[in-house]
């Protein structure tokens, strides 16, 4: 089946009642026919439901549909994305073990690299996006991952999937990719040598902004190893939120295709306006990585950023003055979301960390919604007017 239909059709069990729909399965635990299964089933003889921590049909529709559509063989649903994040680190590196991760980070992302890991012994090395010779030059003996965002957050570089899938496999490295920006209906990392895909299923999976959640798929040999941690430490997702995403990925493939059609009219758009400088945007030619995007990407996804001129003062006028977008922190809504980072989710971040990777003062992030693309276009207009007062 193609992807569209994987996302409608993929479904997890019925009751008795043969429901269309599939029901919720809001039960903390699953009984047993019998003494000999529960044994069975917790000595791992056979498959099958014990426990919503370890799993439910709910999260596992979750997971079956998401790992079909990222072309992998496994995976498991957690309570949030960075939850997702922190259990691949948690479930496959030890002490003494070296990452190789990409600059250009979520700020959490960031946060766990540099404040929590290192707790355990974890180090890391930085590689700016288009430092091909650095990526190899970072590689130690005890590096054991290479870790991802792409299109980042919020710079929107793009990294050659190719080039890091070939690079992993020549030193047996754990390539690892958070493909939240793109979704699997643009891009599927794992056709470029990517081991395992992270979702913060959170932003476009839902699409909504209701719930909470975060995804990894992968081979079935990772994500035992993960599936391992996360049953011991409890970040499942619960059978409500797993619910919600499962249907909410019945109309992913319509709703992409609308928020990147906004997307790179408005990228455009921006891109004329001369209060403005740096509009990028995967898909628009100036964007320092178009080739690359073209190469990996079907689409250029949802989100926009660009610097107004004027700087911090700026750009905090010009989010007062919004009159339809969205002012909050979250991203992949139906509901256009404008987002000032370096205030908001990187601040934790040095000024020094946040210049190193394009987060200028006045640098704005637009998560492009599902509404009238005219609509949203002069609310922009206006606000970077007002902004100028």
């Amino acid at each position: 089946m193609r992807k569209e239909t994987i996302a409608v059709r993929a479904q997890a069990e019925r009751s008795q009642n043969r429901e269309h729909a599939v029901p919720l399965y809001l039960t903390s635990s699953f009984l047993f026919e019998n003494a000999e299964q529960g044994r069975a089933l917790f000595a791992d003889e056979v498959e099958g439901n014990i426990y919503s921590r370890f799993s439910n049909p709910n999260s596992s529709e979750l997971i079956d549909k998401m790992a079909q559509l990222e072309n992998c063989e496994d995976g498991f649903a957690f309570a949030t994305g960075m939850a997702a994040v922190f259990s691949i680190f948690g479930g496959l590196l030890e002490s003494g073990d070296h990452i190789v991760a990409s600059r250009s980070l979520f700020g959490s992302s960031h946060q766990i690299l540099t404040k929590i890991l290192p707790k355990w012994g974890i180090t890391h090395t930085y590689v700016d996006a288009e430092n091909y010779d650095g990526w190899e030059k970072a590689i130690t003996p005890n590096t054991k991952m290479i870790f991802i965002e792409t299109p980042s957050n919020p710079a929107l570089e793009v990294i050659d999937l190719e080039f890091l899938g070939a690079l992993s496999k020549k030193h047996n490295l754990i390539f690892s990719v958070d493909n939240c920006f793109a979704t699997p209906f643009i891009q599927t990392p794992k056709d470029f040598g990517a081991d395992l895909v992270i979702h913060s299923a959170t932003k476009f999976i839902d699409g909504q902004g209701r719930v909470l959640g975060g995804v990894v798929v992968g081979s079935k040999e990772l994500i035992k190893e993960i599936r391992f941690f996360a049953r011991q430490t409890g970040p499942a997702i619960s059978p409500f939120n797993a619910w919600i995403l499962s249907k909410s990925l019945e109309t992913l493939s319509v709703r992409i295709e609308k928020h990147c059609a906004n997307a790179l009219t408005i990228a455009k758009k921006l891109s004329e306006n001369q209060n403005l400088e740096n509009v990028k945007y995967p898909f628009l030619e100036s964007h320092p990585h178009f080739e690359i995007a073209k190469k990996q990407m079907l689409m250029g996804g949802g989100i926009v950023t660009f610097v107004i001129k004027g700087g911090y003062e700026r750009a905090q006028k010009f989010i007062d003055a919004l009159q339809i977008c969205s002012r909050t922190a979250n991203l992949g809504d139906s509901r256009t979301i404008v987002t000032h980072p370096a205030s908001t989710t990187h601040s934790k971040l040095s000024e020094a960390e946040r210049q190193a990777v394009g987060i200028f003062p006045g640098l704005v992030r637009v998560s492009v919604g599902l509404e009238h693309v005219d609509d949203i276009l002069e609310d922009l207009k206006q606000a970077i007017l007002k902004s100028e007062e």
